[in-house]
């Protein structure tokens, strides 16, 4: 290590431009044979969910919305990963080390990425309307984690 990077405590740019380099490596890597292979399972994606009020029993004290577009992730993050799985670095190296030796780690898990919230109306314990805005209720992207 160089005397003013020791110094500093921070990594040089030639390290910094090492990780890059194996980072885009892995992406193309994965990308490459994501492309020329073909697996029967199903890749993470975002799917379908409704949420009714009414059918959670919520329809006393929710005045609106009736329910929601709350959607799900759900979807293999196998190896290869897909380019438009969303993976994080570290996903996509735990996927490589699953595909070693799957007794190491799991692979990772398909989650979301992306949440956006919902206006809600209701009433409160004391029957006051409030409206409020919940964040993090509808999924808008997933990927592997």
């Amino acid at each position: 290590m160089k005397a003013a990077e020791a110094a500093a405590g921070a990594p040089s740019f030639w390290s910094l431009l090492r990780l890059s380099s194996f980072s885009s490596s892995l992406a193309c890597f994965y990308v490459y044979f994501s492309d020329s292979l073909g697996f029967s399972k199903e890749g993470c994606k975002k799917h379908e969910l409704y949420v009714s009020f009414r059918d959670l029993g919520w329809q006393d004290w929710i005045i609106a919305p009736e329910g929601y577009a709350a959607y799900y992730c759900e979807g293999e993050c196998a190896f290869p990963l897909n380019s438009y799985m969303n993976a994080t670095n570290h996903a996509i190296v735990q996927t490589l080390v699953h595909f070693i030796n799957p007794e190491t780690v799991p692979k990772p898990c398909c989650a979301p990425t992306q949440l956006h919230g919902i206006s809600v109306l209701y009433f409160d314990d004391s029957s006051n309307v409030i409206l409020k805005k919940y964040r993090n209720m509808v999924v808008r992207a997933c990927g592997c984690h």
